[in-house]
């Protein structure tokens, strides 16, 4: 079968692709693709974190997968917690993040490739494993992104013995050029495929609960439910956009910074009307947020209410004021996530995106799988640590995302970079529908982030021109492009109605197709 993938590594978009070339479809080169990022992109990606997948298929079903991780249902301990700081340097800047057994929530990526491949898959679970299983075995090369990741990472890759085996055998950490060996998780997905889901998701609960100082209990796993959702859909200038829906956050301030924007007038590509509309739209897209919206993901229909024009209007005029008030002169920064997009020449589509968060370090005895920290992100924990409600799926700025045209679709994307995941989808649909860019330059185009009064622009644009517009916001001019500002990975139709895709440099993305 023919079809295109666009990842965060050549190696997952090469598993992917052979899964077409074998004859199946676009959700067998899906959950292949995510197997194999699990080996090549494993500081990223785990069996053992949270994930989405939006579905598209040929016969015109929409469906998103939430397989993101869940909160323990009990914050009753039997051990002392174990949960600690650790610091992630960046060169730049140090941030902090929270491991140990104690921030790990109930994973949900094996899960929910299961049900992915059992609802909409062709072949057989054994040929979709063993791009994966060839990976681990043979190893990977660590390229440059992934080593500076692994230096960010540092503290955690070295902080437990199942860790340190992995991603410093010699003691020292694996650098670029160097290979990473996974054996036991391609162990591990042979048990897998020969003792059923099942089998392997009670060993994995055993394995976890065997530990002491966590919440996770055997009843958690027992409890865990891949859920399909209704995607979120939006109509923006003749295309329909469908994406996350809530409890998770990123999706619905996609579509409230796509309504917004449909009012701006944008000019050009990198003018100053474009970029001084753009930035207000995520600054008032932050503002609609801080008023509630985080706050009432888990209520029913608050997508719609969100996304009402009553709702909207409100934000509306104050972007309209601020834009106009900017037009007389005035004088976790990583994201440890990854993306997959996926289109087939009969019409099914799949976007997917995975995370471990930055890893608890704990990695499950004899698998390779290491499990993550959710419950130690910050991003994810907005009103402190150890406050989460009780089993509850806990919300998240992923966002697959895909862009219909006649009720096909035209444009399949996702993005890795925490905070900047929305910023970044939204600038490239916009580069695409408003100014009919190219999708490798819609990808590559240089981006800003607007966030907390600060003014993060890429480069590429005018500072000169520019400065004017900035107002009582901090710039800070990147001199580079940069992983902060998100990854994203991409497929569609051109004019023609050929397949093609666009790989995000920025966190060394990749393209395969089959003929």
């Amino acid at each position: 079968m023919g079809g295109v993938v666009a990842a965060g590594h050549g190696k997952t978009a090469a598993a992917a692709v052979e899964m077409l070339k074998q004859g199946g479809n676009a959700f067998d080169a899906a959950v292949a693709g995510v197997l194999a990022s699990c080996v090549a992109e494993s500081v990223l990606t785990s069996l053992a974190g949270g994930g989405f997948l939006l579905a598209h298929t040929g016969a015109g079903e929409h469906v998103l997968f939430d397989f993101f991780t869940q909160t323990p249902a009990d914050k009753t301990l039997e051990h002392p917690l174990d949960f600690y700081p650790i610091c992630a340097d960046f060169g730049d800047t140090v941030q902090e993040f929270h491991i140990g057994l104690g921030a790990m929530a109930v994973p949900g990526v094996l899960k929910g490739l299961v049900h992915v491949h059992q609802r909409l898959g062709r072949l057989p679970l054994e040929k979709v494993v063993a791009p994966a299983i060839y990976l681990a075995r043979r190893g990977v090369v660590v390229n440059g992104f992934l080593a500076y990741v692994y230096g960010v990472l540092k503290p955690i890759l070295l902080a437990t013995p199942g860790a340190r085996a992995m991603y410093a055998p010699q003691g020292q950490l694996l650098k670029a050029g160097e290979i990473l060996h996974m054996p036991a998780f391609a162990d591990a997905l042979e048990r897998l495929v020969n003792q059923g889901i099942d089998a392997f998701w009670q060993a994995m609960a055993a394995q976890v609960t065997a530990s002491k100082g966590g919440y996770l209990t055997v009843e958690d796993f027992e409890r865990y439910r891949v859920i399909e959702r209704q995607p979120l859909c939006l109509d923006y200038h003749g295309t329909q956009l469908l994406t996350n829906p809530p409890p998770s956050a990123g999706g619905g301030l996609i579509a409230c910074s796509l309504a917004l924007l449909a009012d701006c007038e944008l000019a050009g590509y990198g003018s100053p009307e474009h970029l001084r509309s753009l930035s207000q739209v995520m600054r008032f897209t932050n503002v609609a947020r801080r008023d509630g919206y985080d706050a009432r993901l888990h209520q029913s229909c608050v997508a719609e209410e969100f996304l009402s024009a009553g709702h909207l209007d409100q934000y509306r005029g104050q972007l309209a004021d601020a834009i106009a008030s900017l037009q007389s002169p005035v004088a976790n920064k990583l994201g440890s996530t990854t993306h997959l997009s996926v289109i087939d020449d009969e019409g099914n589509a799949a976007s997917v995106t995975t995370s471990n968060g930055e890893g608890s370090s704990y990695v499950l005895p004899g698998t390779g799988i290491m499990v993550n920290n959710m419950l130690g992100e910050e991003d994810l924990n907005p009103h402190g640590f150890h406050q989460w409600t009780p089993d509850q799926r806990m919300s998240s700025m992923m966002a697959p995302t895909m862009v219909l045209r006649d009720g096909h679709p035209y444009l399949v994307l996702g993005s890795g970079g925490s905070n900047r995941i929305r910023t970044a989808i939204l600038q490239v649909i916009s580069n695409l529908v408003d100014f009919q860019m190219p999708l490798e330059a819609a990808v590559a185009a240089p981006r800003i982030h607007w966030e907390n009064d600060v003014f993060h622009l890429e480069p590429g644009f005018n500072q000169a021109l520019l400065t004017p517009i900035i107002g009582d916001a901090k710039p800070l001019w990147w001199q580079a492009q940069n992983m902060f500002f998100g990854g994203v990975h991409a497929v569609g139709l051109d004019e023609n109605g050929v397949l093609h895709g666009a790989g995000d440099s920025r966190r060394s993305g990749a393209v395969a197709v089959a003929q």
